[in-house]
């Protein structure tokens, strides 16, 4: 007997779409999403596209009709509801952009809730294109199959953030000076948490006894070696994962 054809295909493209998706919802894609099927991906009626909305999560959605400057879809069946996102955010403070751009992809596949870009004194950058990142967020999160995105705040300054952090949320940060062992940190928190990472030239004196005189932060170790902003970040939220038990 031949083998059963996967359902959906593997190769079915997966996007994220505004609209709140539901069973024989029509959707009309316009702009980049549609340049990408009709032309990218030369989709055309009757093919099979995997949509999210990240509200009701994953379903699949069959084209009807390819136009010049758009692309209609029926929604036909619900494949996934919208994952459980671990309840862990990032602060990471901004890199030079492509290594920033890295932090954002990476830190995405590896399921955060929440990244709130962080400015401080040693900072090269002290802004950041919302529209862009949120761009690479949403295709880090389509290539990796998941059905939820990561909340994406406007960059604040480290003072800023001090002042309006959650008690309740554990605030890990990753001090180049040295702190408790990542992993046994976090393997000794079981609730809301973040990540706290510093930029190209590591934090100045004031703001390391800043972070560390606040009521939530817990100073970590991530080895005995410096490590570039976006290695710390994206090392840090792997030992996070693997602890909660994500991985």
């Amino acid at each position: 007997m031949p083998a059963t054809p996967a359902w959906p295909p593997k190769s079915a493209p997966r996007l994220f779409v505004p609209d709140t998706l539901a069973a024989s919802a029509t959707v009309r894609l316009e702009g980049n999403p549609a340049h990408y099927l009709a032309r990218v991906m030369r989709a055309g009626p009757g093919d099979i596209v995997i949509l999210c909305d990240d509200a009701t999560g994953e379903w699949a959605a069959r084209v009807s009709d390819v136009g010049k400057r758009d692309v209609v879809l029926e929604v036909t069946e619900q494949l996934r509801p919208r994952e459980a996102v671990p309840d862990l955010w990032l602060a990471p403070a901004l890199l030079k952009k492509d290594r920033f751009d890295l932090v954002l992809e990476k830190a995405t596949e590896l399921g955060i809730a929440r990244i709130q870009p962080l400015v401080t004194r040693r900072c090269v950058a002290d802004k950041l294109n919302l529209e862009r990142a949120r761009a690479i967020t949403t295709e880090a999160a389509e290539q990796c199959a998941r059905t939820a995105l990561p909340q994406l705040a406007e960059p604040v300054k480290l003072d800023a953030l001090l002042a309006a952090w959650p008690q309740e949320r554990a605030l890990f940060f990753a001090d180049e000076n040295g702190g408790e062992p990542a992993a046994a940190a976090f393997a000794a928190h079981s609730g809301a948490s973040a990540i706290l990472t510093g930029p190209e030239g590591g934090f100045d004196e004031a703001e390391r006894a800043a972070i560390r005189a606040h009521p939530a932060a817990r100073p970590i170790s991530l080895g005995p070696r410096i490590l570039r902003g976006e290695t710390a970040a994206i090392a840090a939220l792997s030992v996070w994962m693997a602890s909660a038990g994500d991985w």
